[in-house]
């Protein structure tokens, strides 16, 4: 890693800057909850069928059959953009009725505040872009963290993070797949940077490894609660346990953070 050239960082969000588990057991169970309200209400509300039409021809015959094709590819965990899209739709009504907010790892918030005042931050996200909006404008300002749980702290407040990264959001529509070499070269030319001047963090070892091979740097975030890595892994890939290492790492390589 050089992180002398970096001028900008691109983050996953779940497992890399929030636990998988706030994805997995807060929102996820939320927008399955929230979805026989809105089919029965909206089905042919102008504003749904603009989510509906990109679903599959066989899950729009009618609210049971749509339904049922959501609880399907979400019990898969089958990352496709017209379910992502449908989800974030469904989350903004949680985060807005404070039904919850966004936990960061205790490091997060500080790393992205010093980051940003020297370098373009920037998502790389399964999620919508408009659920990433979401996901950043509604963060606790105070979490617990007990073992593998980082949760909002009783009462907490929230903070609007979507100005430190202007933007610069992006999802399997605007860039592609996250283990195609190509998008996270289409990234670093709507950053308007050259590869080696982009450093991506994430806890998938296949999309750091597709990162690495567009030429940008990249690590690889062992969080609590995270999958394991295999040893080949660890051998071959930078694995960091917390943002602070890459300030440690850039305090030795005397690059500015």
């Amino acid at each position: 890693m050089d992180l002398t050239k970096v001028k900008a960082i691109v983050l996953d969000i779940e497992g890399t800057i929030c636990p998988i588990s706030f994805v997995k057991d807060t929102l996820f169970p939320y927008a399955l909850e929230a979805l026989p309200k809105l089919l029965s209400e909206k089905w042919d509300d102008p504003e749904f069928k603009k989510y509906r039409e990109d679903f599959p021809d066989e899950a729009k015959v009618s609210p049971e059959a749509f339904q049922a094709h959501v609880q399907d590819i979400t019990k898969k965990d089958i990352k496709v953009a017209y379910l992502k899209n449908l989800q974030g739709h469904l989350f903004r009504t949680g985060y807005e009725t404070s039904a919850f907010s966004t936990p960061l790892f205790p490091d997060v918030i500080p790393a992205l505040k010093t980051w940003s005042a020297h370098k373009d931050l920037a998502i790389f996200s399964s999620g919508s872009v408009d659920a990433q909006k979401l996901f950043l404008a509604y963060v606790a300002e105070d979490v617990v963290t007990d073992g593998a749980s980082t949760k909002p702290a009783p009462g907490s407040k929230t903070v609007d993070l979507n100005g430190l990264f202007d933007g610069r959001l992006f999802d399997t529509v605007n860039a592609g797949s996250k283990v195609e070499r190509e998008s996270y070269v289409k990234i670093a030319k709507a950053l308007k940077r050259k590869e080696e001047e982009v450093l991506f963090l994430s806890d998938n070892v296949n999309e750091v490894r597709a990162a690495l091979h567009a030429g940008l740097d990249a690590a690889v975030v062992n969080r609590p609660g995270n999958a394991p890595l295999s040893m080949e892994d660890e051998n071959d890939l930078l694995v960091i346990e917390s943002l602070d290492e890459i300030k440690h790492i850039a305090e030795l390589e005397g690059a500015e953070l």
